[in-house]
């Protein structure tokens, strides 16, 4: 055993010093790690640093002798069915060496739960693409919900996302069909929202402000277009990320979700409009691991063209995907 010099890879960009270890070395303890930075054993750059240094890309670690662990057998990569993974191609809208975005049908949970068996992070190593790394979730989308999902091609590229999620630089637009036409046409929802029990019957309703379990929640929104008064189509943006937010908020505007199954069941559905949630991921501008910005559309699932068709709503061509 002998000292090393390893250099921080682009993928590991800002992560802190002990996280690194715990890629390269997972047999060793923060307490040993601990120990080897306090006596100046661990260095970065030739400098003293702590567990809680953050890492750029190019910086050399200097790791010292570390008794090597038996290392387990590496896992194989899962047998995917080649019906899958079709599937799972044909949703895919954008992909590079980081990202991968996919159109999510209506109806195909995130993950999985309670009488769930299929669902989209389960079927992820379809997604591979020749890459040592399965693919990773950054966010969620409801199951009926269609639309954007952003998923990450390496661990490094995932901590990057999730952070911009966490920090509101992932603008998200959504597209909906609601019963009705909001007054006013256009404006901004802040309506706190709370969860009503748990688990897959669970229900997120309008809550006071001085409510302790009360989540601060804002909306865009504007109109797109209207059918008269007896339906909308509604451009969404939420500035917040509350479970059923967008469903909630179109219902307290007394616009519920056409298709909705669990908010605004009291309007009756109109005839001759598939009974499905009309709501769908349109867009996603978000910064690229790489630098710059990011930029996906999703084009409307079956349902939701049908009823635009049927209500003269034009939705217009889809744009391609920019990266600036």
């Amino acid at each position: 055993m002998s000292v090393v010099q390893i250099t921080v890879t682009e993928d590991e960009n800002e992560i802190r010093l002990d996280r690194w270890f715990r890629r390269h070395y997972p047999h060793l303890t923060q307490g040993a790690l601990q120990k080897l930075c306090r006596t100046g054993q661990v260095r970065v750059d030739g400098k003293r640093a702590d567990t809680s240094t953050r890492l750029l890309p190019g910086q050399a670690v200097r790791v010292p002798p570390i008794p090597q662990a038996a290392k387990p057998a590496p896992a194989p990569v899962p047998v995917v069915d080649e019906r899958d993974v079709k599937e799972m191609t044909r949703m895919v809208v954008y992909r590079d060496d980081h990202v991968i975005v996919l159109n999510k049908p209506s109806g195909l949970p995130v993950q999985g739960g309670p009488g769930i068996t299929r669902h989209v992070d389960g079927l992820l190593d379809a997604l591979r693409f020749g890459s040592e790394h399965r693919p990773r979730l950054v966010h969620r989308i409801d199951r009926d919900t269609s639309g954007l999902l952003l998923l990450a091609r390496t661990p490094g590229v995932a901590a990057k996302l999730a952070a911009a999620f966490r920090t509101r630089d992932v603008r998200k637009l959504y597209w909906a069909v609601v019963i009705g036409r909001p007054t006013p046409p256009d404006g901004v929802i802040d309506l706190p929202l709370a969860r009503l029990g748990a688990g897959p019957g669970s229900l997120t309703i309008a809550a006071q402000r001085d409510e302790d379990d009360a989540a601060h929640a804002l909306t865009e929104y504007a109109t797109r277009d209207s059918a008269g008064r007896k339906m909308s189509w509604l451009e969404l943006s939420p500035m917040t990320g509350r479970m059923h937010q967008l469903r909630v908020h179109c219902e307290a505007l007394g616009t519920p979700i056409l298709g909705d199954p669990k908010y605004g069941v009291e309007v009756p559905h109109p005839d001759g409009f598939a009974e499905r949630l009309h709501l769908h991921a349109r867009a996603l501008e978000l910064p690229h691991p790489a630098g710059g910005r990011l930029v996906v559309a999703a084009e409307l699932p079956p349902h939701m063209r049908e009823t635009f068709k049927a209500l003269g709503f034009t939705a217009g061509a889809t744009p391609a995907a920019v990266r600036r």
